[in-house]
């Protein structure tokens, strides 16, 4: 399994997701080469099996997660490859296998980078005009900086247009001590997909602590875009790049609930 992923470097780490479907569709892609997909069970972590054989990490790891939840969703993204096998097509796979090859080996810095983005946070920036605008921000953003004051000891301050705000130290720290709880590679690597497909870290935070859906987290952070489509209209470009960026962000709330399964 290693060459399917690891030949693909361009295309899955492009960072636009329109773009990077549309080198893949260049690029000959492998035959599947399985007839059943399983997952397998040792010492309470499940793997996803090929004909009984265990996949493994581009950098050659076992690919094992440590709910059958989780398990099971990878092993679907398998099962769905019909004749050839399209990592594009794979988000939860991609997502595991960054997790275990990259982030377990770097995680102080995925969770240095998430806490970075809090202090430069989307919700924190606003408008001054027009009012309607104004006002959509605040509808999505503000219950989020509320809950963030009020739950977690985390106030950060509002500014207007992109003059950067330093944000008190006592609202990051309290932001950091909330988001280690899940300081694992994958929970980790599921965040930090969150914090940067929607731009906020406080979004992320708000997901995984259950006080906002994904759904409600990513809508709320295209509160601008939103706004633009409401009054000036959309394009089919945007609209394309944003379903594809969807995808990751559906994988990431996924493979998040799912290691949080402790029952599966």
């Amino acid at each position: 399994m290693r060459d399917i992923f690891l030949d693909l470097n361009e295309q899955l780490s492009h960072p636009d997701p329109v773009r990077r479907a549309q080198i893949q569709m260049k690029a000959p892609l492998p035959k599947r080469f399985y007839k059943e997909v399983s997952v397998g069970e040792t010492a309470g972590e499940h793997s996803i099996l090929l004909d009984g054989r265990p996949v493994k990490t581009p950098a050659k790891r076992p690919l094992t997660l440590p709910t059958r939840a989780a398990a099971e969703l990878v092993a679907a993204e398998w099962d769905a490859q019909k004749e050839v096998i399209n990592p594009v097509r794979m988000p939860l796979t991609r997502l595991v296998n960054s997790a275990l090859d990259g982030v377990a080996a770097e995680i102080d810095a995925v969770f240095d980078d998430i806490v970075k983005y809090a202090g430069t946070d989307l919700l924190c920036y606003r408008a001054d005009t027009p009012q309607s605008l104004v006002d959509a921000q605040a509808a999505k953003w503000d219950p989020v900086l509320y809950w963030a004051a009020e739950e977690i000891g985390a106030r950060f301050i509002l500014a207007q247009g992109i003059i950067h705000q330093s944000q008190p130290q006592t609202a990051i720290s309290a932001f950091a001590k909330t988001l280690s709880k899940y300081r694992t590679p994958l929970e980790m690597a599921a965040l930090h997909s969150i914090t940067s497909l929607t731009g906020s870290a406080l979004l992320a935070l708000a997901f995984a602590e259950g006080r906002i859906s994904a759904e409600e987290a990513w809508i709320a952070a295209h509160a601008d875009e939103d706004w633009n489509i409401e009054h000036w209209g959309g394009d089919a470009e945007a609209e394309a790049r944003r379903a594809a960026r969807w995808t990751d962000m559906e994988a990431s709330y996924q493979l998040f609930n799912a290691v949080r399964n402790t029952t599966g």
